[in-house]
């Protein structure tokens, strides 16, 4: 289970960090909020303890950002909305965050460098000279370098929270999210991210792409 004392803390420190003047409205509120939006019940992949994983990351690359309380900001919002069934998912979780951010006292430079990073996360391809999306980015696609039970349970996750989705259709689906991640020159962009996770994540990704082409076991 997710922390959420330990999550208002993490979000109470990024907000003041990014904020021109300490002053400002209660930080509670606006963190309360995103616990909710990441506790929706269409979630099972999408949850806190994705939210959780993205901000430990992001401390692990922090030196790499430029800015790494907006990179933090960005990652609580990057899923802030979230319905499987649409497709604007970040367009939307970003909106979200261009309405809540300036309220919150974040200045207007800083509330749209985090609906940039998240918007950046539809291709996970940020540009050789961005440094924070290279590090949200990361952050975000780390789980594709779990050991194996924990990318099998990864995997369990997202098709549940696709289950109005045939088999086919999700396979043929799937398969084609994995194509576009391992036709990237490089799935990770910082030092780190390229030394500790590329191999694997490449790895797990090819297998999953094996297993997807299997056919369908018909005493299943």
């Amino acid at each position: 289970m997710a922390d959420l004392d330990a999550l208002r803390f993490r979000w109470t420190r990024a907000l003041e960090g990014a904020r021109a003047t300490a002053a400002g409205p209660d930080p509670a509120p606006y963190a309360d909020n995103l616990l909710a939006r990441w506790q929706e019940p269409q979630r099972h992949y999408h949850t806190l303890t994705h939210l959780t994983a993205v901000l430990e990351r992001v401390d692990v690359l922090e030196a790499y950002a430029a800015d790494p309380d907006v990179v933090r900001l960005a990652a609580w919002f990057h899923d802030a909305v979230y319905l499987p069934d649409r497709s604007e998912n970040e367009e939307r979780s970003a909106r979200l965050a261009e309405r809540a951010l300036p309220e919150a006292g974040v200045p207007e430079h800083k509330t749209a460098e985090v609906a940039r990073l998240v918007r950046l996360t539809v291709t996970h391809d940020p540009a050789d000279d961005d440094p924070d999306g290279q590090v949200l980015c990361d952050a975000d696609l780390a789980i594709l370098a779990a050991p194996p039970s924990a990318y099998a349970a990864y995997t369990a996750a997202v098709r549940e929270e696709y289950h109005f989705v045939p088999n086919d259709a999700f396979r043929t689906g799937r398969a084609a999210v994995l194509r576009q991640l391992l036709d990237l020159p490089r799935l990770f962009r910082t030092p780190y991210g390229q030394a500790e996770w590329e191999a694997t994540a490449r790895y797990n990704l090819g297998a999953e792409l094996e297993i997807l082409s299997l056919p369908d076991d018909p005493a299943s």
